[in-house]
């Protein structure tokens, strides 16, 4: 992704490397000397970069792991006839599949801006996470068809002990696979890594599950197994209205409050900005933009605002995680008798 320079009239995006710290403490300046720091294009796309690096090792890794734990309760279904394994094995499988629109994803948002994609291809992440909720709904009408045609149809469960087995390794790849695409997701922002864990979180349990209707078959209860193939799918559909909300979120450019906040208090305590008008903050993949309107002294000259400007996008660098590009719009602070700068844009915004 590249961010073209917005020089002049007041306004500032990415600057230049030789930017000074006006009016910074001696202490600050110190930590930038033992820290050296930039916040030029090149060193945002290498942090761009290295956190797609990290999102598709998390999803190779864990393809690899669900991968082996499927195909190991493949094979137990297959030798018991276990219905609620059935339904386990086919969830982890397609947890195991969706990492492939997500490595797409990652792929498609190492490619740079273009005249005609001029955010870049951030968004296909998007497009992924809507692929996953996708795939948790085609896991559910699987897994709860097989139940319903099993309650309607018992049938024995044989091989009870292998059955178990294959359940808590069902359990124990799917609880790992959880654990490390969350703790990646949450470091590099992807909400679609996030919900790809939850899923296999709740894959696990659901492998639990399975080992409940195994111990109900071996008490002699021949209804335990597509019960809790039914319970199987009532959990996939909880993921799924969890998962399918967290994507709508970022499809619709929602962000944590709390971010809003920090950006905000960080516009507030730089030297020259008198006030903070709109904020916008958006995901584009799992990187974050910013654009805002600060309020400087109505005297100042084009420099000064610009000055001001550039430190204002300084600050939001460094306060709002995951940041890598901010637009700050200087406007003048109003004086008495003095018409508002933007009357001429009024009649656009009322339409």
């Amino acid at each position: 992704m590249s961010d073209r320079h917005h020089h002049g009239h007041g306004e500032a995006g990415h600057h230049r490397p030789e930017h000074r710290h006006r009016g910074a403490s001696p202490f600050h300046r110190l930590t930038h000397l033992l820290a050296p720091h930039s916040h030029e294009t090149a060193d945002t796309l290498d942090s761009a970069l290295e956190s797609s690096a990290r999102g598709m090792r998390a999803l190779w890794v864990s393809l690899a792991v669900l991968g082996v734990t499927a195909l190991a309760q493949a094979v137990v279904v297959v030798v018991s006839g276990s219905v609620a394994l059935l339904g386990d094995t086919v969830h982890n499988a397609a947890d195991a599949l969706t990492a492939v629109p997500l490595g797409i994803a990652f792929v498609l948002g190492r490619r740079a801006a273009t005249r005609r994609f001029t955010y870049g291809y951030g968004r296909a992440e998007d497009l992924a996470g809507i692929a996953i909720v996708l795939t948790i709904a085609a896991s559910a009408a699987f897994a709860g068809w097989t139940a319903l045609d099993r309650l309607l149809d018992p049938r024995p469960v044989e091989h009870i002990p292998v059955v178990a087995v294959a359940a808590l390794v069902g359990f124990a790849g799917n609880e790992w696979v959880a654990r490390y695409r969350i703790r990646v997701g949450r470091a590099i922002g992807s909400a679609a890594l996030v919900a790809d864990g939850l899923h296999a979180r709740t894959d696990g349990f659901t492998s639990l599950a399975v080992l409940l209707g195994a111990g109900g078959a071996a008490l002699g209860w021949r209804f335990a197994d597509p019960v809790v193939g039914l319970a199987i799918t009532a959990a996939i559909v909880l993921v799924l209205r969890n998962a399918a909300r967290e994507v709508f979120r970022r499809v619709m450019d929602a962000v944590d409050p709390a971010l809003v906040d920090r950006a905000e208090q960080a516009l507030t305590r730089v030297p020259g900005v008198r006030g903070v008008g709109e904020l916008r903050l958006r995901w584009i993949g799992h990187r974050l933009r910013a654009e805002v309107a600060v309020v400087v002294d109505g005297e100042a000259t084009v420099r000064e605002a610009h000055r001001v400007a550039v430190e204002a996008e300084h600050a939001l660098l460094h306060a709002v995680p995951r940041l890598t590009a901010a637009l700050v719009h200087a406007d003048p602070q109003p004086a008495p008798g003095v018409a508002d700068p933007h009357l001429p844009l009024a009649h656009h915004a009322a339409r």
